[in-house]
């Protein structure tokens, strides 16, 4: 099983960063489901601008929260050209 970090832009223009196992389902519920985040719930739709898989949960969780640790401009860095 892999993992993925991913980071969503809202309908507000705001990120979300977060990890899954199943990034289509994940995708959905945040857009669709009462099992989305909070955060995401209130500013849906939201849509995918990164992903990157891993092969460990710990591995995700680890990129997870250092992108959560991130400046707004760094983040776009890395959506727009792949750059951390």
């Amino acid at each position: 099983m892999s993992y993925v970090t991913y980071i969503l832009q809202c309908a507000d223009g705001s990120l979300y960063v977060g990890c899954t196992n199943n990034l289509e389902k994940r995708i959905k519920q945040h857009n669709e489901s009462k099992w989305g985040a909070h955060y995401t719930k209130i500013r849906r739709p939201v849509a995918l601008k990164h992903s990157k898989e891993f092969k460990t949960l710990k591995e995700a969780r680890r990129r997870e929260a250092e992108i959560k640790g991130w400046r707004r401009e760094k983040k776009l860095n890395l959506i727009n050209f792949g750059k951390s």
